[in-house]
């Protein structure tokens, strides 16, 4: 799954550990999830969601070459 999270927190000009803290868990979730290695459970990205006052979809989407 692709997301722009590292372009939302950029946005806001937080690192990973301050975003990490916001959310409640580690920077390296943060990197992963960033980095598209780790899809997110559904609460944490619920959670991402209400943090960037954005609908999930405008944050995560399928990533076209992996069959999603």
């Amino acid at each position: 799954m692709k997301n722009i999270l590292s372009v939302l927190r950029a946005e806001r000009g937080w690192s990973q550990a301050d975003l990490a803290d916001r959310l409640g868990v580690s920077r390296q979730t943060v990197n992963a999830v960033e980095r598209g290695k780790y899809d997110p459970s559904l609460p944490l990205a619920f959670k991402i969601a209400r943090l960037f006052q954005l609908p999930i979809e405008r944050i995560f989407f399928p990533d076209e070459g992996s069959g999603e």
